[in-house]
């Protein structure tokens, strides 16, 4: 993000736009609708997202798994997919070592802990809310070019536009992105994919730790226009990178072997189903998502490792109190914006770190081959079984994160 710098002689320009959203993913279009809902101008807000082939969105093969909170959001904007696949149960072990612990909806009076969807049904609910919303969707790539000191300078595909406010919601990939302010590397790579389960129990998810890293087994979704299969589960393994490539490399009768050596045998012989890739992962973390009249919301404020899939979660949350924030400036005649995106990042600074802390913590621990700690992690484990009092307060940041 440009560091910011005053305006050279005479008045500012006046701005083009309120506020420019860098990213058409979902964090940024989820933006888009908030702001839009309580905007008197909707078309001064502007949503720059990358052009994409027709039928793009419904060929991307990932899943991603929401929480409740999430749900509830995407829901209150006309924008939750249909075809997901609730979480019901959660089920976390560690293999080889003693210690596990059942999180279920029931213990909280809502109707799924979470849902796994299809990346492309989330992003096709989304643009469609977006093009009934009135905001200005720009295709193409766009940066920020310069930051002034009452203006943010946005181009795109050579042409460019003044904003007051500028939200950086492109992350992108941990391995393709800049080194942030908090940079760790997990020596892990997670390999991607589905599986049959030969005894499937509906609803439920699986994180098993291994020394190798996390091992997590999800509900699945229907693809458009199908049932949904209760035996297909979404498979993310996360283990050193030159086991990921030699995992993805093997045959699905080899595969299948490592897999259920490593699961375990809860839900019955497990048979690969489809094609598997492996990605880089990392935390890669900005101490202050504002700088000026930009702010970083989503993986471009913090990428985080997929353990307990907090990363979404996180973004949204990043994009619904940016909103709350932003909304009486949008609709004031005047004023500097300087002020909302300071008590944003004030507002956000403990949920990040508190997330960011407990997806850090989690995979490493449980891989760290000391004996002593692992034991210590198991026993952690029973603890949160016995003890609802100590199970609650992870459920509920797992359920919703920290919301202040």
């Amino acid at each position: 993000m440009p560091a910011q710098s005053g305006v050279a002689g005479g008045p500012p320009p006046a701005a083009a736009a309120d506020l420019t959203i860098i990213g058409g993913g979902p964090v940024g279009m989820a933006l888009a609708l908030l702001l839009a809902r309580d905007a008197r101008e909707p078309g001064r807000i502007v949503l720059c997202a990358a052009e994409r082939a027709a039928g793009a969105a419904a060929a991307d093969p990932r899943v991603l798994a929401l929480n409740h909170g999430s749900r509830v959001l995407l829901q209150a904007l006309g924008a939750w997919p249909a075809g997901g696949a609730d979480i019901l149960d959660i089920h976390v072990s560690q293999r080889g070592r003693l210690g596990r612990t059942h999180i279920s909806h029931s213990d909280f009076g809502v109707p799924a802990l979470g849902t796994v969807v299809r990346y492309g049904a989330l992003a096709d609910a989304l643009a469609q809310a977006v093009a009934r919303s009135g905001v200005a969707v720009r295709h193409g790539t766009a940066r920020i070019a310069a930051q002034e000191e009452s203006v943010v300078l946005v181009e795109q595909d050579g042409a460019g536009w003044p904003t007051a406010v500028c939200v950086q919601a492109e992350g992108g990939a941990f391995g393709e992105q800049a080194r942030g302010d908090v940079h760790r590397r997990y020596g892990q790579h997670a390999v991607l994919g589905s599986v049959l389960a030969a005894r499937p129990r509906a609803g439920w998810a699986w994180e098993r730790f291994t020394r190798e890293g996390p091992l997590a087994l999800l509900p699945y979704p229907a693809a458009p226009g199908a049932a949904p299969d209760p035996r297909r589960h979404a498979l993310v393994w996360c283990c050193a990178p030159d086991r990921a490539q030699a995992l993805c490399a093997l045959d699905d009768a080899a595969f299948a072997h490592e897999l259920n050596h490593a699961f375990g045998e809860r839900l019955g012989r497990l048979a690969p189903a489809g094609p598997r890739h492996a990605s880089p992962l990392g935390m890669n973390l900005r101490r202050e998502p504002v700088h000026g009249r930009a702010v970083a919301i989503g993986n471009a404020a913090q990428t985080l490792h997929p353990v307990a899939g907090q990363g979404l979660n996180l973004g949204l949350r990043d994009a619904a109190r940016l909103a709350q924030t932003l909304a009486p400036w949008l609709n004031a005649t005047a004023g500097d914006p300087r002020p909302a995106l300071a008590r944003y990042a004030a507002a956000r600074r403990a949920d990040r770190w508190l997330t960011a802390g407990l997806t850090d913590f989690l995979p490493r621990v449980f891989a760290s081959g000391l004996p002593p700690v692992e034991h210590a992690a198991g026993l952690a484990l029973l603890a949160l079984d016995a003890s609802a009092a100590l199970r609650r307060p992870l459920a509920r940041h797992l359920l919703q994160g920290l919301r202040a």
